[in-house]
């Protein structure tokens, strides 16, 4: 059993990124049962229990024997530590696309879940929803449940994005590819420098960390509430937040300098029909803009900017374009170079738990084998995810790179200037910073 991937899903497999998908849990586990929904999640969808291999010029998909099959490990241990070794373990190379992973305080009562999948086959929308529906069939096992799919066609591989597209004319596609290539080649945006001394022994390759900062759920809403007054979206007041705290970073005079802002743009909702998020596929293109940004630049100038251009780039239906050149990549990186990096999941529910056990921390970060030291700088990637409403900024880096100091202070920037746009509808209700 297996699939072709298609090439726009062949541009991920040399990349070798994962979503990291994290639920730190308060209560009773049922292992037996966990261990089985996540037997009957990988089941009911293909490429969770595939390998990668080689096809000739491309690649495919195909399903491992039952010696092979990814099975949960239960482990016990520190949270933290297990956080920070689950995030820096890769999928092994040639085996399974997934791995679920419960490590238990030694009382039984805290738990720390992570589930590893391949952007190969996933992003980060399917990724959440798989996550939930693992959670849902352990909820139905307790509860006295199967825990089965009610699929009456049973498990079948997804359709790829790229062949669910609408049709184009080829001649638009190099225009728009043309257009693509005249525009980074006249507009270079310039890149965040790296902090980092170079390592030794060991960890002289680094290894990744995250710095994160959270909204509660009120400050979230009062965020949202300034971008609805704003006439922008919250992606735009984050993207532009990044792009002012990057701008501090670069060195030289305190002038307009060509940054750019790379916007993942979320296919799924965009497709005839709509595609799930339980479609365990790569569904999303990106967005490149490049802006001028000066040390003295208004951040909700910039947000109105970002806003107009992503809005523009949607409404022109050149998303579709976009995803058609994604080979184009390899070729040309400078497609997809950016400043930073600003993905967002918007407003996504959280695991629905069985009465006793609950969820106090849900977590996405992505991670990835490579990263270039000897570069000299790079993108700064912002994962952006409100789960039950509450807004989550994470930024992972390696410690060959950016210092763990350089990226906590990076973090804290970006924080002040979400809690001055939190203030802008309401300074009367001005909240200490939290989280």
């Amino acid at each position: 059993m297996h699939r072709a991937l298609c090439p726009v899903e062949t541009l991920y497999v040399s990349q070798r990124s994962r979503a990291v998908l994290s639920c730190t849990l308060r209560g009773p586990v049922d292992v037996a049962a966990l261990s089985a929904a996540f037997d009957a999640t990988t089941e009911a969808n293909p490429p969770l229990r595939s390998r990668i291999e080689q096809d000739g010029a491309g690649h495919l998909l195909r399903v491992l024997d039952a010696d092979e099959l990814p099975r949960l490990v239960t482990r016990t241990g520190d949270e933290a530590e297990a956080y920070a070794a689950e995030l820096n373990r890769p999928l092994p190379l040639g085996g399974p696309l997934s791995r679920a992973v419960l490590v238990s305080a030694p009382g039984g009562d805290r738990h720390l879940f992570v589930l590893v999948i391949d952007h190969t086959i996933t992003d980060g929308h399917s990724s959440i929803a798989l996550h939930n529906a693992l959670w849902d069939r352990y909820r139905q096992l307790v509860e006295g449940g199967t825990g089965e799919s009610a699929d009456p066609e049973g498990p079948r591989w997804p359709e790829p994005v790229s062949r669910l597209l609408p049709a184009v004319d080829d001649a638009d596609t190099t225009k728009y590819l043309d257009g693509r290539l005249e525009e980074v080649r006249r507009h270079p945006v310039e890149l965040v420098p790296y902090d980092a001394a170079p390592g030794e022994g060991a960890d002289a390759g680094g290894h990744i960390e995250v710095r994160r900062t959270t909204l509660d759920a009120d400050l979230t809403s009062r965020l949202r509430r300034t971008a609805r007054a704003s006439g922008v979206s919250v992606h735009a007041l984050i993207s532009a937040t990044l792009l002012v705290t990057a701008r501090r970073r670069l060195p030289g005079d305190d002038g307009a300098r060509t940054l750019g802002c790379l916007s993942p743009v979320d296919l799924r909702s965009r497709l005839s029909p709509p595609l799930p998020a339980s479609a365990p596929v790569p569904a999303v293109t990106t967005h490149l803009q490049s802006l001028q940004v000066s040390a003295g630049s208004e951040p909700l100038e910039v947000a109105r900017a970002v806003h107009a251009r992503l809005s523009d780039f949607l409404s022109r239906g050149d998303h579709v374009h976009e995803m058609r050149i994604t080979p184009e990549i390899r070729r040309n990186p400078a497609l997809q170079l950016a400043t930073v990096i600003a993905t967002n999941m918007g407003v996504v529910p959280g695991p629905r738990l069985p009465g006793g056990l609950r969820a106090v921390d849900v977590r996405l970060v992505p991670g990835r084998e490579h990263y270039f030291p000897q570069a000299g700088r790079s993108p700064v990637m912002a994962c952006v995810v409100s789960f039950e409403g509450r807004l989550s900024i994470e930024f992972p880096h390696s410690t060959a790179c950016y210092s763990p100091d350089f990226m906590r202070a990076f973090r804290d920037d970006v924080r002040a200037g979400l809690l001055a746009f939190t203030d802008a509808v309401e300074p009367e209700h001005a909240l200490a910073a939290t989280g």
